[in-house]
């Protein structure tokens, strides 16, 4: 499934241009870094390699806890000059050649090819193909890679590179004739999948350390994988990987079956070397630069330009949330205490295109992505950072999980979960759906200044057992404001396709964030999802 040139270099940059970015943009308020894959020398030699015995998830669990009982070592990543100082355009002039694709010459259904190192790459992974449970290490030649103007060929026929910058695995998800990417692992533990039809948009990490805290933040690397190599017969692929960071070592699990929804089962094994302030587990990171509910100050053709528009979350009792993202001025923090919540995500509901106009980067094909909690995962927090940008190269929106449970040296911590990438990854439900979330002056809007302090928000729902009511049906708004604002007025009416609007006219009473949170209830039943909003002074 081919793009533009110019969608796919603003996909690349976003990925190149917050790879160089260092951990302190976080307390700068600026786009989300994320660091290139470093190996540690030790990467796969003391676990794989030379022995010919079964290697299981097991074992490589055990050796990533006595790798953290050990002290950490800083990657030495050394590559020739020609390859370090490849410019963008120069490293994007390397390609892979499909026809050197793993398995390509095989009957089945999963292809895979690798990615140069050099620009922002710096540092390499390791990959070991297994069979039968015992993975040796795939060595990539040189001339499994095409070097296109103005490279010189010749300059890179004789380098010999350990490692690669990443992978990705393509499979048939239009037509069983064409195998359309599937996933790609590339950068410290950022990786993107992607469903039937969608594009790719925002990302997932293995793991997030110290993310928007006052301590330096710290990226996580998969340094090496382990990939079975898949049968004739195989509807899904098998990854292990090794984690690595200063505080911790990992051991991760990654089960992907390609559909309309992919999917990847996940397991995660960390074992902390030293204590850690914050620990995000199935970290997600995506774009939000401006839509419906939060105006642009640029002069963009475009209504809407945003990989995600929300953060949904169904809580343990069932309640589904949504929290439409925004392009704040200054950092925002959300914090959403959960107990063993069902599921978490970012998604991109809005799917018209007339909302984006951008024939490029197809922001209405962008995929959700949801996270299927697997067991229970106690109590905490769903964190939610909002950074300001002002660049759709940056990826300005996280989120993750947080435990209540403190990371603590040489105490062993386990999560498993689901993930769903693809333009639909919601289960049918009663409820009605929020589809859109408008913001403006409040008071009389043709009056400039009119009241600073109030805003008019406007909530659509979509949806559920309340469509088919008759215009004059009784709603009720159950609406909670904090005591530092007060509600000036509010109303429900029917939409001219169905759904129902909600209009609230609020005032702040000081310059601290307003917390609000409404849905909506009929004969004394919900019948809507929770809508959260945080009103800051700035927007």
């Amino acid at each position: 499934m081919k793009s533009p040139r110019i969608a796919s270099r603003r996909s690349t940059l976003k990925l190149g241009v917050a790879a160089a970015c260092s951990a302190a943009l976080w307390s700068a308020g600026k786009a989300a870094a994320q660091e290139a894959s470093q190996p540690t020398p030790e990467a796969g030699e003391a676990t794989v390699g030379t022995q010919d015995q079964p290697f299981t998830f097991d074992t490589l669990s055990a050796a990533m806890e006595k790798r953290a009982s050990e002290s950490y070592a800083a990657p030495d990543a050394t590559l020739p000059d020609v390859v370090a100082n490849l410019s963008y355009d120069q490293h994007r002039a390397i390609r892979f050649r499909p026809e050197q694709a793993l398995w390509r010459a095989e009957p089945g259904e999963f292809h895979l090819q690798a990615f140069y190192p050099g620009w922002v790459f710096k540092d390499t992974t390791r990959i070991f193909i297994g069979n039968g449970g015992v993975y040796r290490q795939h060595v990539f030649a040189a001339s499994d890679f095409e070097y296109r103007p103005p490279l010189d060929p010749s300059a890179f026929q004789s380098l010999k590179v350990d490692g690669v910058a990443g992978f990705r695995i393509h499979a048939p998800l239009q037509r069983p004739d064409y195998f359309d990417e599937l996933v790609t692992f590339l950068g410290a533990s950022y990786f993107r999948a992607l469903g039937a039809g969608s594009r790719y948009g925002l990302s997932a990490r293995g793991l997030a350390i110290n993310t928007a805290t006052s301590e330096t933040e710290e990226f996580p690397r998969f340094s090496a994988f382990y990939i079975d190599q898949p049968q004739p017969s195989d509807g899904a692929i098998r990854i292990m990987a090794e984690l690595h960071s200063p505080s911790l070592a990992g051991a991760y699990l990654f089960v992907i079956t390609p559909g309309q929804t992919t999917t990847i089962e996940t397991t995660c094994r960390l074992y902390p070397r030293t204590d850690i302030t914050r620990l995000g587990i199935a970290p997600l990171t995506s774009m939000y630069f401006f839509g419906e509910n939060d105006h642009s100050d640029h002069e963009d053709f475009r209504p809407e330009v945003h990989d995600s528009d929300g953060l949904y979350i169904v809580r343990a009792s069932g309640e589904e949330i949504w929290r439409p993202l925004k392009n704040p001025q200054t950092l925002a923090l959300s914090y959403i205490q959960e107990s063993s919540p069902k599921a978490f995500g970012l998604l991109q509901r809005d799917r018209d295109f007339s909302h984006y106009q951008d024939t490029e980067a197809r922001y209405d094909l962008r995929p959700s992505l949801l996270i299927e909690t697997i067991g229970d995962w106690g109590n905490g927090t769903v964190e939610l950072v909002e950074i300001p940008t002002n660049s759709e190269v940056n990826d300005n929106i996280v989120a993750f999980w947080v435990p209540e449970a403190k990371a603590v040296a040489g105490k062993p911590i386990e999560f498993s979960y689901r993930m769903r990438w693809g333009l639909g990854t919601q289960d049918p439900t009663l409820m009605a759906r929020i589809s859109g979330t408008y913001v403006g002056v409040g008071g009389n809007a043709a009056e400039a200044g009119d009241n600073p302090s109030s805003r008019r928000f406007a909530i659509n729902f979509t949806g559920g057992t309340i469509h088919n009511l008759p215009d004059d049906a009784k709603i009720d708004p159950q609406i909670d404001i904090p005591s530092n604002a007060r509600l000036l007025d509010s109303s429900v009416s029917r939409l001219p396709d169905g759904g129902w609007r909600l209009s609230l006219e609020i005032e702040r009473e000081d310059s601290q964030p307003v917390e609000l949170r409404v849905k909506l209830s009929m004969l004394q039943r919900i019948v809507s999802e929770t809508w959260l909003y945080q009103w800051t002074s700035t927007t």
